[in-house]
């Protein structure tokens, strides 16, 4: 096993950082790293935007749902879907690209675009000693964060990436059972195997639980994930989408 997989394995989520601010060069790298990931057909969708202004953080932080490493970390990343340059690549090249921008496949590459940029991100935060926790919560008020950041159309903020230095030490979380994520030639949709591969995942969970917060908590996954999924989060997204400009064919 060499170096560059031992820390993808080694990753963890971080939500205490030191009071120690990237410094540009270690900003740089990591954007370049991002910049490094694979793009869709070289169109390179995404934005990432770097928040140093305590004002804004904190009022990221306060939308992320009160969540106080958005605001307290070394910086603050935003990563964001991004066909407001193409729109103006066509405008400027007399193309009418707008079809293509409003389709449900560019919407699609915008997305993987900037989310295998952010992993390398991620990655290379790592391998520099770094920690990083991924904020979905600022999908909270999309809305009050394009006003924050001042995106224009076509401009989607995804989530945003906290990194630092660590200022304490966190376990690896399990995930699921290779076989459960990994299937050959086709998907094995045999549902006996499937629950008692998740059954005994959920034994592992909950042993990790237990452990970890002296016996307060030992929750299965499976318990979890009904939980949250009966509940309604976020519906206001297809409408917001549509509104900045995807989505829409």
């Amino acid at each position: 096993m060499n170096q560059t997989i031992e820390t993808i394995l080694n990753h963890r989520s971080i939500r205490h950082f030191k009071k120690i601010p990237l410094t540009d060069e270690e900003i740089r790298t990591i954007v370049k790293s991002a910049q490094a990931a694979s793009t869709s057909s070289y169109v390179q969708a995404y934005t990432i935007i770097g928040v140093k202004d305590p004002v804004k953080k904190k009022k990221l932080a306060e939308l992320a749902g009160n969540q106080s490493y958005v605001e307290e970390n070394g910086h603050f990343f935003v990563f964001c879907a991004d066909l407001f340059r193409h729109e103006n690549i066509g405008k400027w090249e007399d193309a009418d690209v707008i079809p293509s921008l409003e389709s449900t496949e560019k919407f699609m590459v915008a997305l993987i675009d900037a989310s295998l940029a952010a992993q390398n991100a991620a990655i290379a935060a790592e391998s520099m000693e770094m920690g990083i926790c991924y904020i979905g919560g600022i999908r909270n008020d999309l809305e009050a964060v394009c006003e924050v950041l001042e995106l224009p159309r076509r401009v989607v903020p995804l989530f945003g990436l906290a990194v630092g230095y660590p200022d304490h030490e966190s376990s690896v979380k399990p995930r699921l059972p290779f076989n459960a994520v990994y299937h050959e030639d086709a998907y094995m949709a045999d549902k006996a195997a499937m629950k008692a591969e998740l059954e005994h995942y959920d034994e592992t969970i909950s042993s990790y639980y237990h452990e970890r917060t002296g016996g307060k908590r030992t929750d299965r996954w499976t318990e979890q994930m009904a939980k949250m999924l009966s509940g309604k989060k976020r519906m206001y997204m297809k409408e917001f989408v549509e509104k900045r400009g995807y989505d829409k064919r």
